[in-house]
């Protein structure tokens, strides 16, 4: 069962989807509050893929299979959500210059979270027995 946080991260993933989604689709104008430059954006998504690989990478070790996958996605999906709000938030003269900045952003994230889920660690920093052994 997810802990209780991560409840929270969910409802909070969901609002933002929610926002952007809207906004894209044209259903409601957040476009001008927050004239946040490419380089913070992408600062985010590297904080956060950064951040929720590694927080996902440890928690997976005490999951089942199949709440691993859930919880796969609340953290692989989950945030981009935060980066489209944001991209959403910027000036509309800023989001029709460059408008592959989402994708790039969800790329950025997607890189930085994989890394800590993809490297092994092992503990003690020595390698497992077997590697010295040759082939």
């Amino acid at each position: 069962m997810p802990d209780r946080w991560e409840r929270i991260l969910l409802v909070l993933f969901t609002a933002c989807w929610a926002l952007a989604l809207a906004h894209f689709a044209g259903a409601i104008s957040l476009a001008g509050p927050l004239p946040l430059s490419l380089y913070g954006l992408y600062s985010t998504a590297v904080a956060s893929g950064w951040l929720f690989g590694n927080v996902y990478a440890r928690r997976r070790k005490r999951l089942p299979p199949p709440l691993e996958r859930r919880v796969l996605l609340l953290y692989y999906l989950g945030p981009p959500g935060m980066l489209y709000l944001l991209r959403a938030l910027a000036p509309a003269a800023d989001q029709l210059a460059a408008p592959l900045v989402p994708l790039l952003a969800l790329g950025v994230y997607t890189v930085l979270f994989l890394v800590p889920v993809t490297i092994t660690w092992v503990p003690g920093g020595r390698p497992p027995e077997d590697a010295d052994r040759e082939p």
